[in-house]
């Protein structure tokens, strides 16, 4: 892991590491929706690419995602002179399409509803004999977000906060919480999703997989919108007995409107939620309090109407 963060930090600097008071207590905020692509992803897509060999780095890249993910394997593999074909929703935001795109991927639209995106990515990656490229199911990549973990403490210390009692995370697919599990070895991890979407909360309590239920509702968190956890995320933090809560999209709006006025960031609603368990009362203030502030992709119109 610390070879991972390492090899990071020689290409991204660290992101800002926020501290506010919340009921009395310092709570420490990881901003990594100031990465160059606006969300922690960087991390993962960086530590994933650089591994591939000169073959498969000719043979190029696929990968699916709503959005970050996709950013971020476009960011590394323009750095990198890779070929990068990303699957997309088509309700996908504008904004983290139009960014795919001027990082200078391919983008096929698929429907999230009638369509598997791991089936059309599959098959393009066969048919091109590029390496498909998980967003959260590859130890590479859990093993590269998990560096935001060795980052944050680092820093902590360098504040006199001590070493961190927890750790707050958006959780979609689990990738970047596993990462963290991992990373924080002493360090309590609560996942946190929204609303119908909270699968890994639901697997945990239950101790096997949970996928989403039937016709989950709406929800503006599009980043966190996994059907089902990955078998490989799951144990990680099952393994460190870590716990999970899920958040309203009105307390999730009301956290994205905090950051504004207090952190003066813009944070995204799948970025927000674990600010939105800690200010919803979800998850308690305590000293050594460590929230991640995941990403801050999200169209302007939408965040005005979040925000208010």
């Amino acid at each position: 892991m610390r070879d991972a963060a390492e090899k990071i930090a020689r290409i991204l600097p660290p992101t800002p590491l926020y501290v506010r008071e919340i009921n009395g207590l310092d709570v420490a905020f990881k901003a990594e929706s100031l990465q160059p692509i606006g969300a922690f992803k960087i991390r993962g897509a960086w530590h994933r690419l650089t591994a591939l060999d000169e073959d498969a780095r000719r043979r190029g890249v696929v990968a699916f995602s709503s959005g970050n993910h996709a950013q971020g394997i476009a960011w590394a593999a323009r750095r990198l002179g890779i070929a990068a074909t990303i699957v997309m929703p088509a309700d996908a935001p504008h904004a983290k399409l139009a960014a795919t795109l001027a990082l200078g991927a391919e983008v096929v639209r698929y429907d999230r509803v009638t369509e598997s995106r791991e089936g059309i990515a599959a098959r393009l990656a066969e048919a091109r004999g590029a390496t498909l490229v998980p967003s959260f199911d590859d130890p590479w990549i859990i093993e590269g977000q998990g560096s935001a973990g060795i980052e944050a403490a680092a820093q902590m210390a360098a504040l006199g906060l001590g070493v961190p009692a927890r750790v707050v995370v958006p959780c979609g697919g689990g990738g970047l919480a596993a990462g963290l599990a991992l990373a924080l070895k002493d360090s309590a991890v609560t996942v946190v999703e929204p609303e119908g979407w909270d699968d890994m909360r639901r697997s945990l309590e239950a101790s096997w997989i949970e996928p989403v239920g039937p016709n989950p509702p709406p929800t503006a968190c599009d980043a966190l919108q996994t059907q089902r956890v990955s078998p490989l995320t799951f144990d990680v933090l099952s393994r460190r007995d870590a716990t999970g809560v899920a958040v309203s999209e009105a307390e999730t709006a009301a956290a994205q409107r905090w950051a504004a006025e207090n952190l003066r960031l813009v944070i995204e609603p799948g970025g927000a939620v674990a600010l939105a368990a800690v200010l919803a009362g979800k998850v308690a203030a305590e000293p050594g309090l460590l929230v991640i502030l995941s990403g801050g992709n999200v169209d302007i119109d939408a965040y005005a109407r979040a925000i208010g």
